[in-house]
This record gives C-alpha cells, structure tokens and sequence, in this order.
C-alpha cells in the first residue's frame, strides 16, 4: 500500500511555537538520518486518521515535503494526555542500500480450524502481536501471516516456524526460539475438572469412612 503525506519545513521552534502550530491545527514534527534533521509540520487531521491505519506503522512512507518527495519511515509520536491530539512526530529518512529495523504486526488465520480448538476445545493465546524484523526498504512487510493451522493443544508457533518473506529476516537474540502463539485449555475448563475431580475423591472417601461404622451395628 502506497502511503503519501504532505508537509511543510517548520521555521519556528520552542514551546511557544509549538503550542502556536498545534492551535491553528498542525503538528510539529522532525525528519531525520541520512543529511541534517529537518523541522515539518503537517495538517493534524489527515495525520491523526493516518496514525489510526495499521499499514501506517510499518510501511515505507512518500513525504511530499515543499513538493520534494523522499521516502520515509514512521518511527515514534506522542499523543496528548486526555485529548484525541498529536503533540509531535517523528519520521527517518530511508536509504534504499541499508538494512532497516522495524517492528510489523502479526496476522493470525486459520485459528478456528486448529486441531487444539477444533477438536481440543482449546483456546489460541497470542504471546506476540508484533515481530521485530531487519530488512531493505524494498523488502518492507505490512505484516506477516501467522499460519495456526495444524496447531494441537499444549503446542506453540514460534518465531523459528514463520514463513518469512524474501530478504527479512527476524531480529534479536535467540529470537527463533521465542513463542508467538500457543493453544491451550481454558483456565475455567481445567479449574472445573479439577474441582470436578477433588469433589469425587471426597465423596468417596465419605463413602469408603461410612462402611465400617455400618458394619460396626
């Protein structure tokens, strides 16, 4: 998905400007990597519902800056305490020939017909939403699928067992080893058999303390 925004070089700087930029209805912002960091600010509505779509975070993205155009990529932004605002963001500039590191959302499919929930009655636990991962710009993922459908109950995908894209890779240490989704049985199911189990083992032995008192008559 192709994502474009439009900015303007910001000038002014401080508290003081800010507050001002925000009151008129445009964020402050910064773009930096490759050549000096430059101040932007951009129209507050289209940015915050662009902030609101899930390919925004982790897709590279065209910032027609002044009618110059360069490829950018979102990498942190603060919202307001109490109020639906952006406060400020920041973008890096790519370089088409070096390895960035981004963190992309995870898909889940086939859920509902893993063998842990169909046939287990389990239930799927996402252990991961999100995997860090290095790659080129170009190689870029809006997100990776997570396949659960041969899951059994008590097993788990990990990082090892994704099919990534070409050219990405998983980033961290020991990161293969890392669990992303697990099924299991519900907390309810197995405190139920469980109390299921401890009241049959007691009526039992009610039954077993019984027997000589009668044969004692």
């Amino acid at each position: 998905m192709k994502i474009e925004l439009s900015a303007i070089f910001r000038k002014a700087q401080g508290t003081g400007a800010s507050r001002r930029l925000r009151k008129s209805g445009r964020v402050p912002g910064i773009v930096y990597g490759g050549v000096e960091p430059t101040l932007i600010d951009l129209d507050h509505n289209n940015l915050y519902h662009s902030l609101r779509k899930e390919a925004f975070h982790a897709s590279i993205l065209t910032l027609d800056l002044d009618g110059k155009k360069e490829q950018v990529l979102l990498r942190d932004f603060q919202m307001h305490p109490f109020r639906q605002q952006v406060q400020h963001i920041d973008f890096q500039r790519v370089e088409a020939n070096k390895k960035i590191h981004m963190k992309v959302p995870l898909h889940f499919i086939n859920a509902d017909i893993a063998p842990g929930v169909k046939l287990s009655g389990g239930i799927i636990s996402h252990v991961m939403n999100d995997l860090n991962i290095a790659c080129l710009a170009a190689d870029l993922p809006e997100f990776i699928e997570v396949d659960l459908s041969t899951l059994a109950l008590n097993h788990s995908v990990h990082v090892s067992d994704l099919n990534l894209p070409k050219g990405v890779e998983a980033a961290g240490v020991h990161i293969g080893d890392a669990v992303v989704a697990t099924v299991q049985v519900p907390r309810g199911a197995i405190e139920a058999e469980a109390l299921a189990a401890a009241e049959a083992a007691a009526a039992g032995d009610a039954k077993a303390a019984a027997k000589p008192a009668a044969k004692s008559k």
